[in-house]
């Protein structure tokens, strides 16, 4: 019998992302570049990620720092590193087993650091208390939610479990929601005002799985990925109404709430509005909430550390939470590290703080320009519409594609933003994504662009964009 045979339907269930494509002809042209071949371009460049150190953004000296002297214990008895580096490697060191990173450790993290996770919740949501025990350090967010999915999502229950998920949304969230059995129950964002959650929206897409799929939980990403949106107190006190009356878990995805860009615009946590709203909807609305190291300023993607935090949840599903986090024994102690130095940064008056705070706000007034630059040129351009980014790390521009563009991307068994992304990597050496990858209104096309990046590398990328784009629409009329 073949091994095919026996794959979960579930998992056969699963798309290939239209990404896997753009990055196979991507590495092509990589490798023709190295060998000689003569482009327009000397080099590819990745906007497809939201990776800030992958678009030339530099690391902050502080973590790097922490984390040497954790791999290399004598830097902590040197005079290489400034003191309060070296007391908090020593500190930290002090929490890791036998004194070394290559450790095991608890389940849900190293006890200290759990700690003063919790201890930073409770500072940013304005004094709602966090508890250690409802706090699990993971390998990135990404492998949190997954968790928290496999405890909602029955596979073999009938119905089946359904989950309310933005669209636009992150493409891996939802392949992990498919594989695992779940109905993704679509909700659309309102692109026309720049992207907002409408409660209206909520109720329209519970109605129309009425006999389909049983909802039992709604995912929300603030900042949006890709949309750029950052929610008003006000929305998310309807959505808590909502789930509350619907009896929905509360999924939040909250990796992007250090950049927040608009003016207006400010975050709040989920947990923090939830706890703000009172009893009896603080005491039962269900709710997970996740951060991560690898977004925002640290941009720390390769060390996976994230967390999640359980809020109002039966103690018996508590147990089932910690055996499937005990799976992989624990998260990889250097991601741990940074989570810790995420939260925890240097301090006025701390040796290390003026260098940490002219780095983070460097790169916060960059990501700024980065915004502002990229929306003016994208609306400059035909065919082009962008709402403003107000927050995240991702532009998600609508493109207005020629019925000419659109025929010859079904001809060649392409979506039209597939194929439009598809010209932009071969004709001028940048990766972006398509829209399709996120969900889009049918009929509609998008491409999400990565704005974390140098401001020099983000000018090259726009200005690559618009001589190419110009001439792309010139030959598509």
């Amino acid at each position: 019998m073949s091994v095919l045979q026996e794959i979960s339907p579930s998992v056969r269930n699963m798309w290939q992302l239209e990404y896997g494509v753009l990055a196979r002809q991507a590495s092509q042209i990589k490798e023709q570049l190295r060998q000689g071949v003569r482009k327009p371009y000397q080099e590819v460049i990745d906007v497809s990620w939201g990776d800030p150190h992958r678009g030339g953004l530099k690391p902050l000296s502080f973590v790097r720092q922490v984390l040497a002297a954790c791999l290399y214990p004598e830097l902590v008895n040197s005079d290489k590193l400034p003191v309060d580096v070296r007391q908090r490697a020593q500190r930290l060191l002090g929490g890791c087993v036998g004194g070394s990173v290559g450790s095991y450790t608890t389940t849900a993290g190293i006890s200290e650091i759990v700690q003063r996770v919790s201890e930073f919740i409770t500072r940013r949501d304005g004094g709602a208390p966090s508890y250690p025990e409802n706090i699990y350090i993971s390998p990135g967010s990404q492998w949190s939610l997954t968790n928290i999915f496999t405890v909602l999502v029955n596979s073999e229950g009938s119905p089946r479990a359904g989950v309310l998920t933005p669209v636009p949304s992150h493409c891996t969230t939802t392949l992990s929601m498919v594989g695992l059995g779940a109905v993704i129950v679509p909700y659309y964002l309102s692109e026309e005002q720049g992207w907002e959650l409408k409660v209206e929206e909520l109720h329209r897409a519970l109605e129309s799985v009425k006999g389909v799929c049983k909802p039992v939980a709604l995912y929300v990403i603030n900042p949006g990925n890709p949309s750029g949106h950052v929610q008003s107190r006000k929305s998310m006190q309807e959505v808590i109404r909502f789930a509350s009356k619907k009896r929905l878990f509360l999924l939040a995805d909250e990796v992007y709430q250090d950049c927040v860009y608009g003016e207006k615009s400010e975050f709040f946590s989920y947990k923090r509005v939830l706890s703000e709203m009172g009893p009896p909807l603080s005491d039962t609305v269900e709710l997970a909430s996740f951060h991560s190291a690898s977004k925002g300023f640290m941009g720390e993607c390769g060390l996976r550390g994230g967390y999640v935090e359980l809020v109002n949840l039966d103690p018996a599903v508590m147990k089932y939470i910690y055996n499937l986090f005990s799976i992989d024994s624990c998260a990889p102690v250097l991601g741990q590290i940074a989570l810790d130095l995420m939260t925890n940064p240097p301090q006025p008056g701390d040796p290390s703080y003026p260098l940490y705070n002219m780095e983070t706000q460097h790169i916060r007034a960059a990501l700024i320009r980065n915004v502002k630059r990229a929306h003016e040129v994208f609306n400059s351009l035909l065919g082009f519409s962008c709402q403003p980014v107000e927050g995240g790390a991702f532009a998600f521009p609508s493109l207005h594609l020629p019925p000419k563009v659109i025929q010859k991307a079904k001809e060649v068994g392409m979506q039209p933003d597939t194929f439009y992304c598809m010209r932009l990597l071969e004709e001028a050496g940048v990766l972006a994504s398509p829209g399709c990858e996120y969900g889009q209104k049918e009929g509609t096309y998008h491409i999400r662009f990565c704005i974390m990046a140098a401001e020099e590398t983000m000018e090259e990328v726009l200005r690559r964009l618009t001589s190419f784009h110009t001439q792309f629409m010139e030959d598509s009329s």
